[in-house]
């Protein structure tokens, strides 16, 4: 057993401590309301086009860090990182992020920051008549933290403080994220555990107060031998076995005239199971890997967002990026619905050779 004598922890101690929050915050968060929804939106324009959970991938995207903690090291210091997604509805929401290192500690930390923009609504009294407009909007700011405990096992943490504002109305709360992030280099994979969103407001929108939307997940992501290309597998919801709704418990054909059946047992399990499941890829071209092509497919999100009777592309994901000298580019696209998809831009800047130059 590895065992780091400054501190006089254990491996793992560690583990069991991360496995006792986890279970703590997944106790008391099943069933519950959730507030703060727009935490677990993509970060970039990478993790959308990869199925939204690339919590295992460690290197130099410092917008990375916002899935897990774990991931923040000194190859992001001094690097900014910028993005925004273009939602339904004239809605949008990013994240912008800053790293910085000291590797004499093996101390990484993160500053970022999300925003969301429901745009403006209109005001109306009981019986319709216009009084005006509002606008909504959702904010938090993160401050992230890993330790390299050894030359393959990281650990970090993320404080979120997150705010509200619906036209009069307003919240306020923080929230943790707690994660875990092992490198296998002799198998060219990576394990990765992470605790997001535990927490709560300190101030509700009336007298009931609401939790944030915890999310506890597990991931695994292998990069190829004799091939250029990494794939991932992401456990998510971990917190929760069932994720199937009531109208989930009838399959209905798209044959006219036929009746909806009910689904076995066998399927009902299958299905649920998979709902926990997200996949991704990424083919890595290039000398310098220079050009990705990525895909990714939530099928959570595929059985939420189906339409009866069509089929669609719902749950799945694309995109790419590139690099041109000190500037990374990146481009996604996750399809929600019938009605399209959403685009993700991410445009990353390395700025060390500016900080050397002062």
């Amino acid at each position: 057993m590895l065992h780091y004598s400054k501190k006089g922890i254990s491996l793992r101690s560690w583990a069991m401590a991360l496995l006792m929050l986890g279970y703590l915050a997944a106790d008391g968060q099943i069933g519950g309301l959730y507030t703060f929804d727009f935490l677990n939106l993509t970060s970039s324009a990478r993790s959308t086009a990869l199925g939204g959970f690339p919590i295992a991938i460690a290197d130099d995207d410092i917008a990375q860090g916002y899935a897990n903690p774990a991931l923040i090291n000194e190859k992001m210091s001094h690097h900014l990182s910028i993005n925004h997604n273009f939602h339904f509805a004239d809605i949008s929401h990013g994240f912008i992020s800053y790293g910085l290192a000291m590797p004499d500690k093996k101390l990484s930390f993160m500053i970022g920051a999300n925003y969301i923009s429901y745009g403006d609504f209109d005001r109306s009294d009981l019986f319709g008549n216009r009084n005006g407009q509002f606008a909504a909007s959702e904010n938090a700011v993160t401050i992230g933290m890993s330790r390299q405990m050894d030359e393959r096992l990281s650990l970090g943490v993320n404080l979120k403080y997150a705010n509200s504002n619906f036209d009069t109305f307003g919240s306020s709360g923080l929230g943790v994220d707690i994660g875990l992030h092992y490198n296998n280099p002799d198998k060219n994979s990576n394990w990765a555990f992470v605790i997001k969103n535990a927490g709560g407001q300190f101030s509700s929108f009336d007298l009931e107060r609401e939790a944030f939307p915890i999310d506890i997940q597990l991931g695994y992501a292998k990069r190829l031998e004799h091939l250029p290309f990494r794939f991932m597998v992401t456990a998510h919801k971990l917190q929760q076995w069932n994720l199937r709704s009531p109208i989930d418990e009838l399959i209905t054909t798209s044959f006219i005239g036929q009746n909806p059946q009910s689904a076995s047992g066998l399927s009902r399990t299958v299905d649920n199971f998979f709902r926990h499941l997200a996949f991704g890829g990424e083919l890595l071209l290039g000398k310098s890997e220079v050009f990705k092509l990525r895909f990714g497919y939530n099928h959570l999100r595929n059985k939420e967002l189906a339409v009866e009777g069509f089929r669609s592309l719902s749950g799945f994901s694309f995109g790419f990026g590139f690099k041109v000298k000190k500037l990374r580019f990146d481009y996604g696209v996750g399809r929600y619905h019938l009605a399209g998809g959403v685009n993700h831009l991410s445009v990353a800047l390395d700025l060390n050779s500016f900080f050397n130059k002062l």
